[in-house]
């Protein structure tokens, strides 16, 4: 027992000397040029104001889009105000724009949009998972945002239970004049 108080200190010595290490030498990106910015973020920031469309099994939808944080990130918030409401953010990370999603079931995918081949869709790609509390429990794990023209888009979210693609849900949308 004494040898493994014995070694307590180094161990809590390494933590804090990775920790220490990693809050000094954060990771750097390269930052995306205009025109990368152009295909990805500025698309979304065109996105503000209240949008409109039938939410699938949901019902009349209303969604939102405020661009926020000095225009370094967009907030989209859709159902607000209902029990169904989540949100999703989008910000550049060097040459790619990021979408966290908070979702009504209480986890928080992240998802990955590069500059593709068609200049009216992001497809953003699972990138990540925080707060999924079971192996079998749902998250988005995909997202294509379709700009059709300045007035109406179209979102295809894209679920996984225990990895396994489920049936796709779509929204078209409206903006509201």
């Amino acid at each position: 027992m004494k040898p493994a108080l014995l070694a307590l200190p180094f161990v809590l010595g390494a933590c804090a000397t990775s920790s220490y290490s990693s809050l000094s030498n954060p990771r750097v990106v390269r930052a995306a040029n205009d025109a990368q910015k152009s295909v990805l973020v500025e698309r979304v920031k065109a996105l503000a104001g209240t949008w409109e469309g039938d939410g699938a099994s949901e019902g009349p939808q209303v969604t939102t889009f405020s661009v926020c944080s000095a225009g370094s990130a967009v907030r989209e918030i859709m159902f607000p105000g209902t029990p169904h409401e989540m949100t999703n953010m989008y910000h550049m990370d060097g040459d790619s724009l990021v979408l966290t999603h908070y979702c009504a079931m209480g986890n928080q995918p992240r998802m990955r949009a590069s500059v593709g081949p068609n200049p009216s869709e992001l497809r953003f790609e699972f990138d990540g998972v925080s707060n999924l509390r079971a192996p079998d429990e749902m998250y988005m794990g995909s997202m294509t945002l379709t700009v059709i023209d300045q007035d109406h888009i179209r979102e295809t979210w894209q679920h996984y239970v225990k990895g396994v693609k489920g049936d796709p849900t779509v929204f078209e949308l409206t903006r509201k004049r």
